[in-house]
């Protein structure tokens, strides 16, 4: 089996447990400067079905690709630490405020740069968002086949892969060749963790937005070891027509923006008889909540 080549579509979220009143701008963009982040619970799905395959693969490698402000460089980092074997870091002010339909054009920009490659992985959403929009819309700007909501790879040849996809009613095996991308659904395996070596070999890993603020011993390390020294893409580095990126690129436009509290202003108790669940039923048909 000849070895793969794999990238990993990433990105750091706001973190929805805390999100509070000041967690959007006025514009309807979200104001990340305010909110913590975390990596992309279904991203790092994608990322352990990666790494699964390269473990099955010897010679197989995985790049991380992610778009965001300098910090989601911190992503990059833990993938290394999960074990991916490059990172690339998409991040230019003009990126700023895309919808899915810019993020597609994007990342896809940075994708050809990596060419050639074998497979394409993305979580299913991201928490930040929950459309599933980005990873079809790249396969289609890539032109090449896609398929969604996979949780297993079953088999894989020199030309094709055949995988499990979870489905609202059941599971369905389907087979694709290469190249293709796949989005990975929840129910795929957790990431593994992080693996100790790799933390001390990557934990000085920087971009050159980050190196501007380094001290000696840090530029000093990264002139020693160049493979700290994580790829930042501008717009210029990949080609990106500017009417396509960014709020320009975004016909998706926020209105408004409001809070909104769920309160229960009715409790009932009901008890396992019949006669209560009967109720129930009933209740919940007339208010067509189900039937």
């Amino acid at each position: 089996m000849r070895p793969l080549k794999i990238v990993v579509l990433a990105k750091q979220v706001p973190d929805t447990r805390h999100v509070g009143p000041d967690a959007m701008k006025p514009d309807g963009t979200v104001n990340r400067g305010k909110l913590s982040t975390v990596f992309n619970p279904d991203d790092l799905h994608a990322l352990e079905l990666a790494l699964n395959i390269k473990d099955r693969i010897p010679g197989t490698t995985v790049t991380l690709l992610t778009m965001g402000p300098p910090k989601a460089a911190d992503i990059i980092r833990e993938g290394y630490y999960r074990g991916a074997d490059f990172g690339v870091m998409i991040s230019d002010r003009r990126f700023g405020g895309a919808d899915t339909l810019a993020t597609s054009y994007t990342l896809v920009k940075g994708i050809k740069k990596l060419a050639p490659y074998d497979l394409v992985l993305s979580g299913r959403q991201a928490i930040d968002g929950d459309t599933a929009q980005v990873g079809p819309q790249c396969a289609d700007k890539l032109n090449i086949p896609q398929v969604t909501y996979v949780e297993e790879v079953v088999q894989i040849t020199n030309d094709k892969i055949i995988v499990r996809r979870r489905l609202s009613k059941g599971v369905e095996t389907i087979s694709s060749p290469f190249p293709c991308l796949m989005t990975v659904h929840g129910s795929s395996p957790t990431c593994r963790s992080r693996h100790a070596k790799k933390m001390m070999q990557y934990k000085y890993a920087r971009t050159k937005t980050e190196l501007r603020s380094a001290d000696e011993m840090l530029l000093s390390l990264h002139q020693k070891r160049p493979y700290l020294t994580i790829p930042e893409w501008s717009v210029e580095d990949i080609e990106a027509n500017m009417e396509k990126i960014g709020l320009n690129g975004s016909p998706t436009k926020v209105k408004s923006v409001e809070n909104i509290v769920l309160t229960a202003n009715e409790a009932k108790f009901l008890t396992e008889s019949d006669a209560d669940i009967e109720m129930m039923i009933k209740e919940l048909i007339e208010h067509h909540t189900i039937g």
